[in-house]
């Protein structure tokens, strides 16, 4: 072991981009030195899982200046494990790491992390590649935003749908600037911190084979969690209360990871990487402004946003799609049978936005004029005419609402386009094919000249794959997580916000314990309450310190 003094002062902001590291954006660059762990070189599968025991003695000691979520600064001293593949026959070395971060002190006083929660915190954004190769301290998971087609030239396709948009309270390069996430956030609390990295859809071999493509995201990390239980009594902290997190395309994988434990559908993907033979479910789920239940998004978010102009054209878009789309969600969510939550009754597409409205939305209003001084909301009411601010709570309607928020952020349809233009597209790639369709509208309105207007015959198991819904409703899996933390600002239309409000129904449904609310005039990728959450990590997983 080595030790370490790193003086990196974080920037105090209540308002955090989460599950993205100080270096996200960037790309990472240079190999990564394995431990004995791993091999640059691909193993048979079967190969002894000896290769994913961790050494527990095989760290660096760092003390680095942290902001605890109400941006006091602390000393932190903590065990850093250097990146290494929790998988034996890793695809893509740099990319199929982990990194593993244990605090010992913190402000000079000895911490016992041994039966700590193990906060997983994913970098996954726009189902782009998240890398800790060159990590040197906790918190620098990097989300690689680079060229589709793994570097060769051009910008990358469908960038809206994973990254932070503008709008108020978006942050979008928060975590750039070096805004305290959710890595640092658990470390500073005590917790035990696991960050890994993740295969992306942009990433080709030398024949232009892209292997990041769904669902290897998912893949990647199921393995990393059953890497970490693996290695139950090495990896400190309490293997058994493994909490994930992630933001956009990372909540929509840190909610299928939490849906999906131990599920039999992914098993032949874990085998050809090389897995830990060990479980793969985990204990708690967080999950912000999660892009999922992508097959039903697009008639989801034209239900929310179909009358609300484009932000890049300021038009509203083609009527006619967006009424078609429009009507297979209301056909989508009968079939859902889900019920609202606080005993609301049957959610339908004709009650949906008064649901929201009562249950969220309002509720949200009330809360931030509720925390303004009287001179502050007096002002903000003023700009803001349409809420009706009586007895302490707020009101207005699902048109003002509408109004409020503005332009919506993408075009019809949203997520499967008929260009192939989406990120979404480039998440279904195969082979050497970039963009594919996965929904049988946009197949069907196609407008590449495909020679087939039909989805491939692999897309409805590959979705079953990426859908969290799929194990909720369809299956009940019964290996899911218990807890959910679900959150989105109410300005965010990245998505519809009834994908998060059926998430959040559909576990609580089948009785988990829910925690969703959402952040007033706030966009895509936002948390406000990051101590709360820290907070309800101690009560669920019942850690004391």
């Amino acid at each position: 072991m080595r030790r370490e003094t790193v003086q990196h002062r974080a920037i105090k902001r209540r308002n955090v981009v989460i599950g993205i590291g100080a270096t996200a954006g960037v790309a990472a660059v240079g190999g990564i030195a394995m431990t004995a762990q791993a091999s640059d070189e691909k193993k048979d599968s079967t190969t002894s899982s000896d290769a994913l025991v961790f050494d527990k003695d095989d760290y660096t000691e760092l003390t680095e200046t942290i902001a605890d979520a109400a941006g006091t600064d602390h000393s932190v001293t903590y065990h850093f494990y250097k990146p290494r593949n929790y998988v034996t026959n890793p695809s893509d070395s740099d990319h199929q790491s982990l990194v593993v971060s244990v605090p010992v002190k913190i402000d000079g006083k000895a911490v016992d992390a041994s039966k700590a929660p193990i906060v997983l915190a994913n970098a996954v954004g726009a189902y782009m590649p998240s890398s800790v190769a060159t990590a040197t301290g906790v918190g620098q998971a990097a989300l690689e935003m680079g060229s589709i087609g793994g570097g060769s030239g051009g910008a990358p396709s469908g960038m809206p749908s994973g990254m932070p948009s503008g709008g108020p309270g978006a942050g979008g390069t928060g975590a750039i600037n070096g805004m305290v996430n959710l890595a640092k956030l658990a470390l500073v609390a005590g917790y035990v911190a696991v960050e890994p990295g993740t295969r992306g859809r942009s990433l080709t071999d030398s024949d232009g084979t892209y292997y990041g493509t769904a669902p290897a995201v998912i893949v990647d990390l199921k393995a990393a969690v059953r890497y970490v239980k693996f290695n139950k009594g090495r990896i400190p902290g309490n293997t058994d209360r493994i909490v994930s997190t992630g933001t956009s395309a990372g909540g929509a994988v840190s909610a299928l990871l939490g849906a999906s434990g131990d599920s039999k559908i992914y098993a032949k993907y874990l085998k050809e990487a090389g897995a830990a033979d060990a479980s793969d479910a985990i204990f708690a789920t967080g999950a912000w402004c999660p892009i999922t239940d992508l097959e039903h998004a697009d008639g989801a978010y034209e239900w929310n946003w179909g009358t609300n102009v484009t932000q890049s054209t300021g038009k509203v878009v083609d009527q006619a799609v967006s009424k078609e789309l429009q009507s297979q969600f209301a056909e989508y969510q009968a079939s859902l049978k889900l019920r609202g939550l606080n005993g609301y009754g049957a959610l339908t597409a004709r009650n949906y936005d008064d649901y929201l409205l009562t249950t969220y939305l309002q509720a949200s209003a009330t809360k931030y004029l509720t925390d303004l001084s009287d001179s502050e909301r007096e002002t903000y009411l003023a700009k803001n005419t349409f809420i009706t601010w009586s007895g302490g709570k707020a009101t207005f309607t699902w048109e003002d609402y509408l109004t409020h928020v503005g332009a919506r952020k993408k075009t019809t349809p949203a997520f499967d386009a008929f260009d192939l233009s989406a990120g979404e597209n480039n998440e279904f790639g195969t082979g050497t094919t970039e963009s594919r369709h996965f929904t049988a509208y946009s197949a069907k309105n196609d407008s590449t000249g495909l020679s087939t207007k039909r989805v491939a015959s692999d897309i409805p198991d590959l979705l079953n794959l990426m859908n969290p819904m799929h194990h909720l409703l369809e299956k009940r899996n019964q290996n899911r997580s218990k807890h959910w933390w679900i959150r989105l600002g109410t300005s965010d239309t990245d998505t519809s916000h009834v994908i998060a409000a059926n998430l959040a129904a559909a576990v609580d449904n089948l009785g988990d314990d829910v925690n969703h609310s959402y952040y007033w005039d706030q966009g895509h990728a936002t948390n406000v309450d990051p101590g709360d959450f820290i907070t309800w990590v101690a009560r669920v997983t019942g850690h004391k310190k």
